[in-house]
């Protein structure tokens, strides 16, 4: 397998999305919901947990804090992940498509395979 950038949870994907925009831990919450049509619901454990981890990857920064509220924005690296991120699960979606959306893309996906290596 080639070496690239560790593919993202779910959760770490929806709260770095959620984060273009600076945000406290209920709003991330909140925002993660509505991105996902209420199919991701993070607890505050899993939200807490992994903000602490982005936060030491350098991924997140802590911004302002009011009323006991810290708020959260990402960070060029951050965004650069979610790129990353983007680019690989097209690829996933891409060859799904070649292998399991029709007999012709499942042809082609096998013709081009053999191509790669040669026979």
């Amino acid at each position: 397998m080639a070496d690239g950038p560790t593919p993202l949870t779910e959760a770490a994907y929806y709260i770095l999305l959620s984060l273009y925009e600076p945000l406290h831990g209920y709003g991330i919450m909140q925002r993660v919901d509505t991105m996902s049509g209420g199919r991701v619901h993070l607890g505050a454990g899993t939200l807490y947990g992994a903000l602490g981890s982005l936060v030491a990857k350098g991924w997140l920064v802590e911004g302002a804090q009011y009323d006991r509220k810290k708020e959260y924005v990402i960070t060029a690296e951050g965004q650069a992940a979610v790129q990353a991120e983007m680019h690989r699960l097209a690829e996933l979606l891409q060859n799904g498509q070649a292998v399991a959306g029709g007999a012709a893309g499942f042809t082609q996906a096998v013709e081009s395979h053999k191509d790669e290596k040669g026979r």
